[in-house]
């Protein structure tokens, strides 16, 4: 099952695990993760639990009676530990006790077994997955040792080379596959160059004021850096990394969770664990290694399908440190890997084409119309008649055979004096040199278009040679013309921060200024009950030792705002809004939708 973060992906296992009989054992990478989602379906009145290195000897022992003892309806687990042999011989006694159980009263097993295995954030089974993690390779074993039960691998994250990866793996060979899309229309995507990064988080962050926002970074110190000066800035914000203690850690998840701290500066060891469906931007202040992590991480925000905006700060420089780090790997294949997809990732940032089709197209998911909801679509390029280069760049991957990867390819086309050039012979393909008047950087930008176009694929299998897709036959056969976008010129560093000034600020003009996707705009009395609901929601939360989230979203809330329910059943048809909470929460908030109404009548003249 592959959805977008937040598209529902927890459900395709939580509703089965309610209506089948038995438990169900839900992988899951993170403890953070796993608390976060059980907490969410306790209060929903789902009997749920974890087992992990986090819990108490007591609580732990507490847990397993619950599993032996047929009390649970979902039961989350860290691979280390589900793989132990210990564990993997409590699941066998449980599944022996159902089948003879179900054999005893005429093939009803209702009380135990296991209902079914779901493997969360799957792409961590992949070699070809972005955070490669040896313990889920053990997990293709659970195929074998449960052959009679369903097994379910889910992610946000996989391009097409990583599903069949995650497939093979996990004994799925056979298995259906469901894409539900990526595309995440809520949220806005937005590249700038990196100058005066500091200037250009803190405008983010003003034009989000008082809102939950992650601002991503690649070490520990410049977390703890950023974090600093935003608060010296006025901001309330702190720093997250593995290099933390568990408590400080714990202590800043908590209070963001709880909205108590606004923004988290963080590396990557704070993401998979964030439930959190209100974080309206998510800012990375330095280039992620590779478009899933991108995808991931900007994936945190706008989770309850209110705008959202994902800010990257787009550095060649710090290209170059990941690709140095990279380089430093011990595994060949490993490395090879992960520089393709550090590629890709550069080629996001400079790209001059929409930006979701970029990123939805190297998911394997070929958008077919720009989204008008990026910095490219709002703010668009020059463009030109590009079929003559286009139809140059294609013929010379034809002609070398659809065998190299870009950089060769343009360097036969600028007729390159290498000695790779000569050895191979190409210098006497007719397609060599004839792309002499254009730049290596022009040529690079124009040949990724065309791959974010579909003209083109790169086989990631294959060291990322370039391959001709069948729309490119059209091209080549001169069948249909071709409007690409001027590669935009680098401007010297001086010229750019004087150019920035002169455009009314560091993130240029009307860079995020919201747009419209698909939400009424709301009044301004909706906006003031919106306000005082959200109030009413976190003292309930505070009571309870929970985040606001827990009692009920923010798309909950503005939707009552807007309809202004006054009776349980007017209530009840509210998204968000089911049997358990409205016993739970139904009296304060309808009670505070009437006062809120009662105030507003006396005030009007």
């Amino acid at each position: 099952m592959l959805m977008p973060t937040g598209g529902g992906k927890s459900l395709c296992y939580q509703i089965p695990a309610i209506v089948r009989p038995g438990v169900a054992i839900v992988v899951s990478p993170l403890i953070s993760l796993m608390k976060d989602q059980v907490d969410a379906l306790r209060a929903a009145g789902v009997r749920a639990a974890y087992y992990n290195s986090s819990l108490e000897a007591a609580e732990a022992r507490r847990v397993l009676a619950q599993l032996h003892s047929g009390e649970l309806d979902l039961l989350y687990a860290a691979p280390e530990w589900l793989m132990s042999t210990a564990t993997l011989a409590r699941l066998h006694e449980i599944a022996s006790d159902s089948q003879a159980s179900s054999e005893e009263n005429g093939g009803d097993s209702r009380t135990s077994g296991i209902a079914l295995i779901a493997i969360d954030e799957a792409h961590c089974v992949s070699q070809w997955g972005h955070d490669f993690r040896p313990e889920y390779v053990q997990l293709g074993q659970l195929r074998e040792l449960f052959p009679d039960v369903p097994v379910m691998a889910c992610t946000a994250t996989a391009d097409p080379q990583t599903r069949v990866d995650v497939q093979a793996r996990l004994g799925l060979a056979d298995a259906p596959i469901f894409i539900t899309g990526f595309d995440r229309p809520n949220i806005r995507y937005t590249v700038v160059d990196k100058h005066h990064s500091l200037e250009q988080l803190l405008t983010l962050i003003g034009l989000n004021k008082g809102e939950s926002g992650i601002v991503y970074c690649l070490s520990r110190k410049r977390t703890e850096e950023v974090a600093g000066k935003l608060a010296a800035a006025g901001v309330s914000a702190a720093a997250y990394h593995a290099g933390l203690s568990a408590t400080e850690r714990d202590r800043v998840q908590t209070a963001f969770a709880r909205d108590e701290i606004d923004v988290v500066v963080a590396t990557v060891a704070f993401g998979l664990g964030i439930d959190k469906p209100d974080v309206r931007f998510v800012c990375h202040y330095d280039l992620p290694k590779n478009l899933e992590s991108y995808y991931q991480e900007t994936g945190r925000a706008g989770r309850d399908g209110l705008p959202a905006e994902a800010l990257l700060l787009f550095g060649l420089a710090d290209a170059a440190v990941a690709h140095s780090l990279i380089e430093r790997g011990g595994n060949a294949d490993q490395v090879r890997i992960e520089l393709h997809k550090l590629n890709a990732m550069v080629g996001f940032g400079e790209a001059t084409t929409c930006r979701r089709r970029v990123l939805l197209g190297y998911l394997g998911e070929p958008l077919a119309h720009d989204c008008g909801n990026c910095d490219v679509c709002l703010e668009p390029p020059d463009t030109y008649d590009a079929t003559e280069h286009a139809r140059k760049a294609l013929s010379c991957v034809y002609r070398l055979r659809q065998g190299f990867g870009i950089g060769y390819v343009v360097d036969v086309l600028r007729g390159s004096g290498s000695d790779k050039v000569f050895a191979r012979g190409h210098d006497q393909l007719s397609t060599y040199g004839i792309g002499a008047d254009l730049s290596k950087d022009a040529w690079q930008q124009l040949i990724r278009q065309l791959i974010h176009r579909g003209y083109l694929e790169q086989d990631i299998a294959r060291y990322s040679v370039l391959r001709l897709t069948p729309a490119a036959m059209a091209l080549l056969r001169g069948d249909e013309t071709l409007v690409l976008a001027r590669p935009r010129v680098k401007l010297p560093r001086a010229e750019r921060k004087r150019a920035g000034r002169a455009r009314g600020g560091p993130l240029g003009p009307d860079t995020l200024v919201d747009v419209p996707v698909e939400l009424r705009e709301p009044s301004a009395a909706e906006e003031r009950l919106f306000a005082h609901l959200r109030t009413v929601r976190k003292e309930l939360a505070d009571r309870q030792g929970v985040p606001a989230y827990i009692v009920f979203g923010d798309a909950t809330l503005r939707e009552m705002a807007a309809r202004r329910p006054g009776a349980d059943d007017e209530l009840l048809a509210v998204n968000g809004v089911g049997e358990t909470k409205l016993k739970r929460y139904g009296e304060a908030f309808l009670e505070a939708i009437r006062s809120f109404t009662q105030t507003e009548e006396l005030d009007t003249p």
